[in-house]
């Protein structure tokens, strides 16, 4: 990274709050020289963390107090009206007046996305911001969106989550014709509901997008599509049932290689290729679930994230920052809408 970014960081969100958030922005800046952080959160639980760390890195480093907190119960509707001095809400009122380039927080993703729809408003030509992030696939990884900002939604909603999906991906992973997939319960034109079916032939429609079709179940980790998508409520459930897997593939080997001697023997010499399978399959090391569709880049931690993970969230919001992925979104919508039109 060349230029500067000034990233928001909701600290007060998440499982482990500023013990977790304090730390992996310590490690972000130590990566990027040239990265700044506004630290939103109650300066009683910042001080002890912050003490800690150089000078360096206390010059980039911008503690801004807040006198509440949005908790994983609030309701969207009651942390929009009652926690207008929150963290969560601070941090992203930060980039709608320009002070930050991103928001990242490991906060109430109910609130987070009502917070920003409020505050940063959608772009023009989409009606709902839906949240996505990176799956593991056989030859690498995939995206998929919606993954829960939005369980009902229409054909025309997965229309926009496709277009905005696809331009994410050719700008963030410089995939020039991204592979579309639309999730159903069968790769057949007659399976699936209305809704489905009928979001299939608006983006079969769309001229600047790569459409290949349904994709099952056990194709998205295929590398069937570079782009799945889907309702909030399928992608949430999928993620979590995908991420439960990969704990449980992770605890099944452990076992048993420590049955006995001889098999912990065998974990010796096995020690590199498991320790590769653990990267591959651990949803941390994708941490950053982007919310696409907003006036302005923020993207979602894991509410358990550890230091690491969360530093890679940060990352993932410094990527779009660089990219400008919202221009990119709007200037495409703009192309979409115009032919439509026609």
């Amino acid at each position: 990274m060349t230029a500067g970014y000034r990233i928001a960081v909701d600290a007060m969100g998440g499982d482990y709050g500023p013990r977790v958030t304090v730390s992996a922005a310590c490690e972000a800046l130590q990566r990027h020289p040239h990265l700044q952080i506004l630290l939103f959160g109650q300066q009683s639980s910042l001080e002890p963390y912050l003490a800690r760390l150089p000078d360096s890195i206390k010059q980039r480093l911008q503690p801004i107090h807040a006198e509440t907190i949005v908790t994983m119960d609030d309701k969207p509707s009651f942390a929009l009206r009652r926690r207008r001095d929150s963290s969560m809400f601070m941090a992203l009122k930060a980039v709608a007046e320009g002070r930050a380039d991103a928001c990242v927080s490991a906060g109430n993703t109910g609130a987070l996305m009502a917070m920003g729809r409020c505050i940063l408003q959608t772009l023009p030509g989409i009606d709902r911001p839906a949240i996505t992030s990176a799956i593991p696939t056989l030859n690498g990884h995939a995206y998929m969106l919606d993954l829960g900002a939005n369980v009902d939604c229409s054909s025309e909603h997965l229309l926009q989550f496709a277009i905005m999906g696809s331009v994410m991906l050719q700008a963030v992973e410089r995939i020039e014709h991204p592979r579309v997939g639309l999730l159903n319960i069968g790769a057949e034109e007659i399976k699936g509901n209305e809704q489905v079916r009928l979001a299939s032939r608006l983006l079969s429609e769309e001229p600047e997008l790569n459409y290949i079709g349904f994709v099952e179940g056990d194709g998205v980790f295929a590398g069937k599509a570079d782009l799945i998508v889907c309702d909030g409520f399928v992608g949430n459930i999928s993620l979590k049932s995908s991420e439960g897997l990969a704990r449980l593939i992770g605890r099944k080997v452990r076992q048993s290689f420590t049955r006995n001697l001889y098999r912990r023997l065998l974990a010796v010499l096995a020690r590199p290729i498991l320790q590769e399978l653990q990267e591959q399959l651990d949803p941390g090391r994708r941490n950053g679930a982007s919310m696409l569709g907003l006036q302005g880049i923020v993207v979602k931690s894991h509410g358990s994230a550890t230091q690491s993970c969360f530093s890679h969230a940060i990352d993932q919001a410094i990527s779009e920052a660089e990219m400008n992925i919202p221009a990119l979104i709007s200037e495409h919508l703009e192309r979409h809408l115009s032919s439509s039109r026609r």
